[in-house]
C-alpha cells in the first residue's frame, strides 16, 4: 500500500495471499478518520459538509422508502452458526473474477453524477479501488469520461443505460471497447426513473436551479462549494454528462436534458445482440427475479448483479439477498454479484453464504471521497477488510469460499 494516509499504514495486506498483516504501531491516522469506525460512521460525517440537496440525492431511496429499507433488514434477519476449534491462520480474501484475483470480495458500484458530490470522485473511487485491488464501475452517469477513468484504473468496468435503438447501442459499444474496457455492465431496471420525491422536496434537480434555498444550503456548506462546485469549474470546466452515449451528453448545468429517451425500449433482444457484438465480459445489472437471471444466464451473459438499485427505482422491491441462494443454485459457469442494503463484513459474508461470488458497495465509498478523496476511499475499504477478516476467523472459516448455508439460520 502506498497511501500513508490510511489504515494500510497499521495493518496491511500481504500481496500474495490477500491475509490481513500487522504493521508498524507508530503508524497513526489522520485526525480526519478517527471517528470512522465503521462504514455507517462515513454517512454521518459526510453529512456534515454536503447540502441537504446533496445529500439527499445519494442517501435517498423512492417513495415510502421501504425499498432501501428493507436492503439492510434482509440482512439481519439472517444469523450465524459459528463452527470452533479449527485452524484458521493463513486466511485469504482473493477472489478470482474473470480471470483476475482480486484481493477481496468486494468492489464499488456504479454512481451516478459522484463528481459532483465529491471533487472528481469517480478517479478517486477508481485509483482506490486500483490500489486495494478490488472491483470499480463506472457509471454511465459519470461526470468524468470514461477514458480518463480507464487511465486511473484499466481493470475498471463499464455499466451502461441504454436505450432500446441499436444502433445507439452500437455506437457507445464501440467507443467503450476503444477506451480498452474488457467488462461491460448492462442495467435493466432503469426504463424511466423511480419516484425520487425527496429530490423534490431537499431542492435537488436536473439541471439544478440555483433558488435563495439552494444558495443559502451551498454557502453553509463551503467544503462542497469551493472544494467541489469551484474547483470543478476552475480545473475542467462545466461538467457533462460525458458517457450516457457515444457523444458527450450536455452540460449539468443546462437546460438540456441528458439523452434518456426509448430507455423503456430495452429489451432482451438488446442484450442478445449486445452479447453477439461484445467481446470482453457481459454482466447484466438490476435483477431481482431468478428467471431474470437464468435469462441472461442462457443468453450468455458473464455474470448477473443481483440489485433493486439501493431502493431507488421501484419502491417494496424484494431484497435481492432473498433471491440470491435461487439464483445461485442454477448459476452455471455464470458469477452472481450482489449490491443494495451491504454495509458490514458480516453482511458480506452472508452473502457469500448464500452464493454470491462478490458484492457491491455504493454509498459508503462515495462519503469516504467526500470525507477525504481516495485516501478516504481506501479508508472505508480497509475497514470492511479488517471486518471480513475478523469474521472469516470467528465463522471458523480461511476463506469466503468456504461458506454455505449450513452457517446460517434466519429469523422469522
Amino acid at each position: 500500500m502506498t497511501s500513508s494516509a490510511t489504515p494500510s499504514t497499521l495493518r496491511g495486506v500481504d500481496p500474495d495471499t490477500a491475509t490481513v498483516v500487522n504493521a508498524p504501531a507508530t503508524a497513526k491516522l489522520p485526525r480526519r478518520f478517527r471517528d470512522l469506525l465503521a462504514l455507517d460512521d462515513f454517512e454521518r460525517h459526510a453529512r456534515r459538509r454536503l447540502p441537504n440537496m446533496i445529500y439527499q440525492y445519494v442517501a435517498g431511496g423512492v417513495e415510502t422508502g421501504r425499498g432501501i429499507a428493507g436492503n439492510p433488514e434482509a440482512y439481519q434477519r439472517y444469523t450465524f452458526i459459528p463452527r470452533m476449534f479449527r485452524d484458521v491462520s493463513g486466511r485469504s480474501q482473493r477472489t478470482t473474477l474473470f480471470g483476475h484475483s482480486y484481493h477481496h470480495p468486494f468492489g464499488v458500484a456504479p454512481l451516478g453524477g459522484a463528481s459532483f458530490v465529491a471533487y472528481q470522485a469517480d478517479i478517486a473511487l477508481a485509483r482506490a479501488a486500483r490500489e486495494i485491488n478490488v472491483p470499480m464501475i463506472l457509471s454511465a452517469s459519470s461526470l468524468i469520461k470514461l477514458e480518463d477513468v480507464y487511465a486511473a484504473n484499466p481493470d475498471a468496468w463499464f455499466q451502461a443505460y441504454l436505450a432500446g435503438d441499436q444502433p445507439r447501442i452500437d455506437r457507445l459499444l464501440e467507443r467503450v471497447a476503444a477506451a480498452g474496457f474488457s467488462t461491460l455492465v448492462v442495467t435493466g431496471d432503469t426504463p424511466m426513473l423511480g419516484n425520487r420525491e425527496h429530490n423534490i422536496r431537499s431542492g435537488f434537480s436536473m439541471p439544478i436551479k440555483i433558488t435563495p434555498k439552494v444558495a443559502l444550503e451551498s454557502a453553509l456548506c463551503p467544503r462542497w462549494l469551493l472544494g467541489t462546485v469551484a474547483q470543478t469549474f476552475l480545473r475542467h470546466g462545466a461538467p457533462h454528462f460525458e458517457n450516457t452515449d457515444a457523444e458527450r451528453g450536455p452540460p449539468m448545468m443546462s437546460g438540456k436534458v441528458r439523452n434518456t429517451q426509448a430507455r423503456d425500449k430495452l429489451c432482451w433482444k438488446n442484450v442478445e445482440a449486445i452479447r453477439k457484438k461484445w467481446r470482453g465480459n457481459l454482466v447484466i445489472k438490476g435483477l431481482m427475479s431468478p428467471q431474470d437471471a437464468f435469462i441472461a444466464r442462457d443468453l450468455g451473459a458473464d455474470a448477473v448483479i443481483l440489485s433493486n438499485h439501493g431502493g431507488r427505482q421501484l419502491d417494496h422491491t424484494l431484497p435481492p439477498l432473498y433471491a440470491l441462494a435461487e439464483v445461485a443454485a442454477q448459476k452455471g459457469s455464470m458469477k452472481v454479484i450482489i449490491d443494495s442494503g451491504i454495509r458490514r463484513g458480516t453482511d458480506v459474508m452472508k452473502a457469500m453464504a448464500l452464493g454470491a461470488d462478490l458484492v457491491l458497495l455504493g454509498r459508503p465509498f462515495l462519503y469516504g471521497a467526500v470525507i477525504g478523496g481516495q485516501a478516504g476511499v481506501e479508508h472505508a475499504m480497509h475497514i470492511l477488510r479488517d471486518e471480513i477478516d475478523r469474521d472469516l476467523a470467528l465463522l471458523g472459516v480461511r476463506t469466503p469460499a468456504e461458506l454455505d448455508e449450513s452457517y446460517l439460520r434466519i429469523t422469522r
